[in-house]
C-alpha cells in the first residue's frame, strides 16, 4: 500500500498471513507490530478486493441484463 509506515517486507508477511487466513491479533504478535495496525492492513486489503470484483463484475455484466421466472425447490405436489 502507498502510504505505510510499515516495511515493504513487513507488508509483504502480512499478505502471506492474510491469504493464509490468520487472524489480525496473531500476525501481529508473529511479525512485531501493533494489532491495530494488522486490523487496519487487513481492512484495507479487503477493500482492495471488493473494488477489485465490483470492477470486474461492472466488466462481465455490462449491458442488458434479462432474468426469467425459474423457481427450484420446494415439495412435488401430487403425489
Amino acid at each position: 500500500m502507498r502510504k505505510s509506515h510499515l516495511s515493504y517486507s513487513k507488508q509483504e508477511k502480512l499478505i502471506e498471513h492474510f491469504v493464509s487466513g490468520t487472524a489480525a491479533p496473531c500476525a501481529a504478535i508473529l511479525l512485531g507490530i501493533n494489532k491495530s495496525s494488522t486490523a487496519y492492513y487487513s481492512h484495507r486489503l479487503r477493500e482492495i478486493i471488493a473494488l477489485a470484483l465490483e470492477k470486474e463484475s461492472e466488466e462481465v455484466f455490462c449491458g442488458e441484463i434479462e432474468v426469467d421466472e425459474s423457481y427450484f425447490g420446494g415439495r412435488r405436489k401430487g403425489k
